[in-house]
């Protein structure tokens, strides 16, 4: 009865591995590098591990519980393909018990950080955290952080989302493609800067930043403010993507309507400096498309800007990130939003009078569904892989649209 019972132990805990083979093709002609292949699969049980090679040769991925349950909801990986170039990938499974996912290379980082009071340099804070909620009545949430709300970096770019009503994209700015942002946690020491390591880049006060998602009340952009509470959370470290959610309940976004819930979620990918920016309406029986809301960018000052009038905006500028403009030097930077057209109600110009600091190319949004989703870009002039005048940043703006509305073809097939 001991051996048989044994036996059937072991049976129960070797699972069988499932194969899949997806065959993902680039209908462009142009070269396309670190493209995601996203799969969903709840629908092959609970996957501890994935294995994923290309001709042999193993490539790295990764799993993410996306809704924080302990069960892995999508594999990710990444490709490069030439021009019309199609590949076939084979995926396989595993489920056993023992299984745990394989690690790799990290090419992104996330991080949250409370203070601790007994370090001293800004960029050695070590009270990591993975989420935290501030009630609606949290006299500063802003200042809970160590830099102030949760930070997330590819090698050509680093974000931190202010943990307040602002919620606002402020960016790092590199001069070399790499990961920098557990050494300086935002606060760039002089001797790294000697070493090359890049700093804050923009000034955004009260405006959208990059892409920030706030209300509209039918004249300006609005704060995430009232709200029941606030959070932010990560959802995965990588090492392919970070995903990461900033969460508003009850939120009064319009004076003479229900209070609402959201969830913004913020997805990083390797090798790019795009960032993909979803918002989740989640409150029951609320109309959201009775609602307005706006996203945007700063109109940085004195900038340049860029419009297609089909939902992509840009700038091109210069100014001091900080108050400081003795100890800190003028960056230049280039922004990007894409919005969808189907989500767009109008685009507001900016203020008229471009020497203020302060003002935003505004989007007024809403959506006919709970789902809203766009893509934010950007860079710094000190960038030696990047852009150096308006001219080339606004190219890239015209490529990077016609890129994210032609995207790679996957197609799954099981065995």
């Amino acid at each position: 009865m001991i051996t048989l019972a044994l036996a059937a132990f072991s049976v129960m805990t070797v699972s069988a591995q499932q194969q899949l083979t997806v065959s993902v093709t680039n209908p462009s002609a142009t070269v396309r590098t670190d493209q995601a292949v996203v799969i969903p699969i709840s629908s092959y049980g609970e996957v501890r591990r994935a294995l994923v090679t290309c001709e042999g040769k193993e490539i790295p991925c990764q799993l993410d519980d996306l809704d924080q349950d302990e069960v892995f909801d999508e594999l990710c990986f990444l490709v490069d393909l030439k021009a019309k170039q199609q590949l076939k990938y084979e995926v396989q499974l595993f489920s056993d018990l023992c299984d745990e996912p394989t690690k790799y290379p990290a090419r992104v980082f996330t991080e949250m950080l409370i203070r601790n009071d007994k370090v001293k340099e800004k960029n050695k804070h070590n009270n990591f955290i993975e989420s935290i909620t501030a009630r609606g009545d949290c006299a500063n949430s802003y200042n809970l952080q160590h830099h102030h709300g949760v930070d997330f970096e590819s090698e050509l770019n680093g974000i931190r989302i202010y943990f307040d009503k602002r919620q606002t994209l402020d960016l790092y700015g590199k001069f070399q493609k790499r990961l920098e942002l557990e050494a300086t946690q935002f606060y760039t020491q002089p001797q790294q800067k000697a070493y090359g390591y890049g700093d804050d880049v923009l000034w955004v006060g009260n405006t959208f930043g990059l892409g920030a998602f706030r209300g509209w009340d039918g004249q300006q952009p609005t704060m995430i403010d009232p709200v029941s509470s606030r959070t932010q959370r990560i959802i995965s470290y990588g090492p392919l993507r970070t995903i990461v959610e900033v969460i508003d309940k009850g939120w009064k976004a319009a004076a003479n309507r229900p209070a609402i819930n959201l969830t913004i979620r913020y997805i990083q990918y390797a090798g790019h400096r795009d960032t993909d920016v979803e918002v989740y309406f989640t409150k029951k029986h609320v109309d959201i498309s009775r609602y307005q809301f706006s996203t945007g960018i700063i109109d940085v000052k004195g900038s340049t800007e860029f419009t297609d009038k089909k939902g992509l905006r840009g700038c091109w500028g210069s100014d001091y990130p900080t108050g400081d403009s003795i100890n800190t030097n003028r960056e230049t930077v280039g922004l990007g939003i894409l919005v969808p057209q189907k989500n767009i109600v109008k685009e507001v110009a900016a203020n008229k009078d471009r020497t203020l600091s302060g003002g935003n190319y505004t989007f007024v949004v809403g959506t006919d569904s709970n789902v809203l989703k766009y893509k934010v870009t950007y860079t710094s002039a000190n960038e030696t892989f990047g852009y150096h005048s308006a001219d080339d940043w606004f190219a890239y703006l015209r490529q990077w649209r016609k890129e994210v509305e032609n995207p790679i073809k996957v197609i799954v097939a099981k065995h």
